[in-house]
């Protein structure tokens, strides 16, 4: 299912920032990026939306007062750099409200907000296969990762992002459950935050291991057993 997102922001660098974030789920996706409230009414009669990221503060309609306009509007995310319109937002049934700068961790708790609205679970813990690949539900859709291709696993406190070749992908999980589905020999935990795929590693340090141009932290309470590990394959 592809959640069909409109923003609507008069700041370029917001909407930047929004599509950044949106880019790292995989089932949702921007149909139009517009400047204004006039210019996001004009879409809106022609393009279906679901889901729609709204400014307050914008030149000769704010976001509030074209929310008021629409009869049947989409599930509204707000967001702005004032405080003072939290409790108007949520008299028009808005899904969240977010204050920017808005961090990727906020954001995502306000797509699962979303999610929860129209009952439809975000998210559940990975299935292992025993084989070389597991599955991640994301949306209620089962991505199957190849353990090949994983280069390393970053935890987002209520979250991970697992770094494949390929792209990224978002899971709500924590890092310990994802290191349960792994094989040990191909991967190692280094940091609280992160697990390494063995054979990804191109250079190592006291501190850090490298893959690629990537740096990841050696967590002190991880060093002894990462360098016995690294021993072993060294020559």
């Amino acid at each position: 299912m592809t959640i069909k997102c409109m923003l609507v922001d008069d700041e370029p660098p917001a909407i930047d920032l929004l599509k950044s974030h949106l880019r790292l789920l995989n089932d949702l996706e921007v149909v139009a990026a517009c400047h204004s409230a006039v210019e996001a009414f004009e879409v809106l009669k022609k393009q279906p939306v679901d889901l729609l990221f709204l400014d307050i503060q914008m030149p000769v309609l704010t976001g509030l007062d074209f929310l008021k306009t629409l009869q049947d509007p989409p599930k509204v995310i707000l967001t702005t750099a004032y405080r003072d319109y939290a409790i108007e937002g949520y008299d028009l049934d808005v899904v969240d409200y977010l204050l920017k700068p808005i961090s990727f961790e906020r954001f995502f708790k306000a797509v699962e907000r979303y999610y929860q609205r129209v009952e439809t679970p975000v998210f559940s813990p990975p299935t292992g296969t025993g084989k070389g690949f597991m599955y991640v539900n994301i949306n209620k859709k089962n991505h199957k990762v190849l353990f090949d291709s994983i280069l390393y696993i970053e935890s987002l406190k209520d979250y991970v992002r697992i770094h494949t070749k390929e792209k990224s992908l978002v899971v709500k999980s924590n890092i310990g459950a994802i290191a349960e589905h792994l094989p040990q020999h191909l991967f190692l935990r280094t940091h609280r935050s992160y697990i390494i795929a063995l054979n990804k590693i191109t250079a190592y340090t006291a501190v850090d291991i490298e893959i690629g141009t990537i740096e990841i932290p050696i967590g002190t309470s991880y060093k002894e057993k990462v360098f016995q590990t690294l021993k072993t394959q060294s020559i």
